[in-house]
Protein backbone atom coordinates (compact mmCIF):
# COMPACT_ATOMS: atom_id res chain seq x y z
CA UNK A 1 0.00 0.00 0.00
CA UNK A 2 1.50 3.12 -1.31
CA UNK A 3 0.42 5.56 1.36
CA UNK A 4 2.66 3.30 3.61
CA UNK A 5 5.35 4.78 1.34
CA UNK A 6 4.75 7.92 1.58
CA UNK A 7 4.43 7.89 5.36
CA UNK A 8 7.79 6.18 6.32
CA UNK A 9 8.91 8.94 3.00
CA UNK A 10 7.43 11.87 5.45
CA UNK A 11 8.73 10.00 8.95
CA UNK A 12 12.97 9.26 7.11
CA UNK A 13 12.38 12.81 5.95
CA UNK A 14 11.59 14.58 9.37
CA UNK A 15 8.24 15.47 7.43
CA UNK A 16 5.93 16.77 10.34
CA UNK A 17 2.77 16.62 8.73
CA UNK A 18 -0.70 15.18 8.77
CA UNK A 19 -1.38 12.27 6.25
CA UNK A 20 -5.07 12.91 5.84
CA UNK A 21 -7.11 9.45 5.37
CA UNK A 22 -10.86 10.13 4.11
CA UNK A 23 -13.14 6.96 4.54
CA UNK A 24 -14.16 7.59 0.91
CA UNK A 25 -12.49 8.10 -2.42
CA UNK A 26 -10.55 10.82 -3.35
CA UNK A 27 -8.81 9.48 -6.84
CA UNK A 28 -10.09 12.09 -8.87
CA UNK A 29 -10.19 15.85 -8.47
CA UNK A 30 -13.43 16.41 -7.41
CA UNK A 31 -13.71 13.19 -5.24
CA UNK A 32 -10.77 14.48 -3.53
CA UNK A 33 -12.06 18.18 -3.30
CA UNK A 34 -15.41 17.00 -2.40
CA UNK A 35 -13.46 14.72 0.97
CA UNK A 36 -11.22 17.28 1.61
CA UNK A 37 -14.10 20.27 1.59
CA UNK A 38 -12.12 22.51 -1.01
CA UNK A 39 -12.74 23.76 -4.39
CA UNK A 40 -11.21 21.28 -6.77
CA UNK A 41 -8.59 24.23 -8.47
CA UNK A 42 -6.77 23.29 -4.84
CA UNK A 43 -6.24 20.21 -5.38
CA UNK A 44 -2.74 19.54 -6.47
CA UNK A 45 -3.02 16.28 -9.35
CA UNK A 46 0.28 14.80 -9.98
CA UNK A 47 0.61 13.84 -13.90
CA UNK A 48 3.06 11.59 -14.91
CA UNK A 49 4.70 11.44 -18.53
CA UNK A 50 7.89 9.02 -20.22
CA UNK A 51 10.77 10.82 -20.50
CA UNK A 52 12.22 10.62 -24.33
CA UNK A 53 13.87 7.29 -23.07
CA UNK A 54 11.24 6.08 -21.84
CA UNK A 55 13.34 4.34 -18.76
CA UNK A 56 11.95 7.17 -16.39
CA UNK A 57 8.63 9.38 -15.41
CA UNK A 58 8.43 13.37 -15.69
CA UNK A 59 5.97 14.20 -12.58
CA UNK A 60 4.12 17.44 -13.00
CA UNK A 61 1.43 18.33 -10.02
CA UNK A 62 -0.79 20.75 -11.26
CA UNK A 63 -3.51 22.84 -10.20
CA UNK A 64 -7.03 20.96 -9.95
CA UNK A 65 -8.49 22.62 -12.67
CA UNK A 66 -5.90 22.78 -15.48
CA UNK A 67 -4.93 20.36 -18.58
CA UNK A 68 -1.64 20.23 -19.76
CA UNK A 69 -0.43 22.24 -22.80
CA UNK A 70 0.60 20.05 -25.32
CA UNK A 71 3.03 22.99 -27.44
CA UNK A 72 3.89 23.93 -23.88
CA UNK A 73 5.42 20.76 -22.65
CA UNK A 74 7.07 20.48 -26.47
CA UNK A 75 8.69 23.46 -26.07
CA UNK A 76 10.26 23.05 -22.85
CA UNK A 77 10.59 19.24 -23.02
CA UNK A 78 11.88 18.78 -26.23
CA UNK A 79 9.45 16.37 -26.60
CA UNK A 80 5.14 15.42 -27.39
CA UNK A 81 3.43 14.82 -23.84
CA UNK A 82 3.22 10.75 -23.48
CA UNK A 83 1.37 9.90 -20.19
CA UNK A 84 2.17 6.72 -18.62
CA UNK A 85 0.04 3.80 -19.94
CA UNK A 86 -2.07 2.79 -16.70
CA UNK A 87 0.63 -0.62 -16.81
CA UNK A 88 3.42 1.56 -15.87
CA UNK A 89 1.94 3.86 -13.42
CA UNK A 90 2.89 1.91 -10.80
CA UNK A 91 6.41 0.96 -11.54
CA UNK A 92 7.83 4.17 -12.70
CA UNK A 93 5.72 6.38 -9.70
CA UNK A 94 6.06 4.06 -7.05
CA UNK A 95 2.25 4.72 -6.46
CA UNK A 96 -1.12 3.81 -8.11
CA UNK A 97 -3.26 5.57 -10.42
CA UNK A 98 -5.51 7.45 -7.70
CA UNK A 99 -2.66 7.81 -5.25
CA UNK A 100 0.17 9.05 -7.41
CA UNK A 101 1.76 11.60 -5.73
CA UNK A 102 4.80 13.49 -5.81
CA UNK A 103 6.30 11.86 -2.89
CA UNK A 104 8.09 8.60 -2.17
CA UNK A 105 8.56 8.09 -5.53
CA UNK A 106 11.64 6.00 -7.38
CA UNK A 107 14.67 8.21 -8.35
CA UNK A 108 14.31 7.96 -11.87
CA UNK A 109 10.86 10.24 -11.18
CA UNK A 110 11.55 13.57 -11.94
CA UNK A 111 8.90 16.54 -10.35
CA UNK A 112 8.26 19.76 -11.48
CA UNK A 113 5.48 22.18 -9.80
CA UNK A 114 3.74 23.79 -12.42
CA UNK A 115 3.20 27.62 -11.73
CA UNK A 116 -0.77 27.04 -11.82
CA UNK A 117 -0.42 25.68 -7.85
CA UNK A 118 0.98 29.50 -6.66
CA UNK A 119 -2.75 30.67 -6.05
CA UNK A 120 -2.96 29.22 -3.62
CA UNK A 121 -1.94 29.62 0.14
CA UNK A 122 -2.26 25.57 0.53
CA UNK A 123 -2.68 22.90 -1.93
CA UNK A 124 -4.21 19.05 -1.48
CA UNK A 125 -1.75 16.39 -3.14
CA UNK A 126 -2.71 12.60 -2.84
CA UNK A 127 -0.16 10.68 -0.43
CA UNK A 128 -0.19 7.51 -1.95
CA UNK A 129 -3.52 6.15 -1.85
CA UNK A 130 -7.25 6.31 -3.33
CA UNK A 131 -8.12 8.10 -0.10
CA UNK A 132 -5.44 10.30 1.01
CA UNK A 133 -4.33 13.57 0.80
CA UNK A 134 -1.90 16.26 2.79
CA UNK A 135 -2.62 19.81 3.04
CA UNK A 136 0.84 21.61 2.02
CA UNK A 137 1.81 25.56 1.34
CA UNK A 138 3.47 25.34 -1.92
CA UNK A 139 6.73 25.84 -0.36
CA UNK A 140 6.28 22.94 1.50
CA UNK A 141 5.54 21.01 -1.39
CA UNK A 142 8.25 22.41 -3.36
CA UNK A 143 10.59 21.18 -0.44
CA UNK A 144 9.03 17.81 0.63
CA UNK A 145 8.72 16.95 -3.41
CA UNK A 146 12.21 17.11 -4.26
CA UNK A 147 11.40 19.36 -7.08
CA UNK A 148 13.56 20.18 -9.75
CA UNK A 149 11.85 23.44 -10.28
CA UNK A 150 8.50 25.29 -11.07
CA UNK A 151 7.56 25.47 -14.81
CA UNK A 152 4.66 26.75 -16.78
CA UNK A 153 3.21 23.59 -18.78
CA UNK A 154 -0.62 24.35 -18.61
CA UNK A 155 -3.47 25.81 -20.22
Amino acid sequence: MSVQIVKNYFKNNNINKEIIEFPVSSATVELAAQAAGVEPARIAKTLSFYTKERDAAILIVTAGDMKINNSKFKHFFGMKAKMLSADDVEAYTGHAIGGVCPFGNPDTAVTYLDISLKRFTTVFPAAGSSNSAVELTCGELEKYANTKEWIDVCK
